[in-house]
């Protein structure tokens, strides 16, 4: 098999895009081609490799087995091609470029103000952020898919470079009316009757409510599982329960007095936000710059925001 000779990076493009939307027409959609001309440039790709890439699955595709192989060498090659038009124009002395940042869920509800002003500073610098969970970061960091990715663990499953950026509390939510809202410094079996509404088994928030149990000697009466921050919110306001959420997914509903903070002991569980990187990954002007944004001004910025709202064992 040797299809590198006649393969074009168009065609990779074109792949990795169709694999992406598992769908020909919103690849096409998005690379302002028609729907035959993306068709007729995955067959020839295949008609190269020698194995189908895509099979059908009810109105769109999926990738084969051998289609997500390709997918994450394709990733690499147009992540190094990106790297080196980064680099000529690093070398010109032109602060510009596209910049790739992936976040973790959580994270999504801070950054974006975080990149808009980092945007303002460097208006030549183009940066785009891509949200998933933590296990497609990690993919995506070592596809040389994102430059740079912000999560709350520094990753040991990966030859990534992890600093840390900024605190980052998890705090125990409830509905505006819970009876314990205004209790100071509670102990857990206070909640001996609640239901715990928590992110789905693996996630961050959930190993960080595990942690709390353990170090509480406390098993629930009542867990249910949610698969979103949002969805654990709009729970709580229901009155479905309590939920340990990170702080900085809240700054909506604690404006407006929709859910109340509890006051328990151990809380707030303090974590780190940290900004990571491969370690093979030499960094352009663009992510240097970006990288140094967050590590000088991410914590002064949550703080700001989120500070008046948090309850710390030494306000008891």
């Amino acid at each position: 098999m040797n299809f590198v000779r006649t393969l074009t990076l168009r065609q990779l493009q074109i792949f990795v895009i169709a694999a992406r939307h598992q769908s020909y027409a919103r690849a096409a959609e998005e690379l302002h081609l028609t729907p035959p001309a993306v068709s007729m440039q995955l067959k020839q790709l295949e008609d190269n490799v020698g194995l189908p890439l895509f099979e059908r699955k009810g109105r769109g595709v999926v990738l084969t087995g051998a289609g997500e192989l390709l997918v994450h060498h394709a990733l690499r090659v147009l992540g190094e091609i990106k790297d080196a038009e980064a680099s000529l124009q690093a070398l010109a002395g032109a602060e510009s470029g596209l910049l790739s940042v992936g976040l973790v869920s959580t994270a999504k509800y801070f950054m974006p103000r975080l990149l808009a002003k980092f945007a303002q500073e460097h208006p030549g610098v183009d940066v785009q952020f891509t949200v998933g969970n933590r296990s497609a970061l990690l993919q995506k960091l070592q596809d040389n898919a994102v430059d740079l990715a912000v999560m709350g663990r520094i990753p040991v499953e990966i030859e990534a470079h992890g600093e840390p950026m900024a605190p980052h509390p998890y705090v125990l939510v409830a509905p505006a009316d819970h009876p314990l809202r205004h209790a100071r410094r509670f102990e857990m079996h206070e909640l001996r009757n609640e239901t715990f509404l928590l992110r789905e088994d693996g996630s961050g928030s959930y190993l960080v409510a595990e942690e709390m149990f353990r170090n509480h000697l406390f098993t629930p009466k009542r867990t249910i599982s949610l698969g979103s921050n949002e969805t654990i919110k709009q729970a709580v306001m229901a009155g479905m329960g309590v939920g340990l959420l990170s702080l900085h997914t809240l700054p909506l509903e604690l404006k407006t007095g929709e859910v109340a903070i509890l006051d328990l002991v151990g809380t707030p569980v303090e974590r780190t936000w940290y900004v990571v990187h491969m370690n093979t990954k030499r960094l352009l002007p663009a992510g240097v710059h970006f990288r140094r944004f967050l590590l000088d001004e991410a914590a002064a910025a949550l703080d700001a925001e989120f500070a008046p709202y948090l309850i710390r064992p030494s306000a008891a």
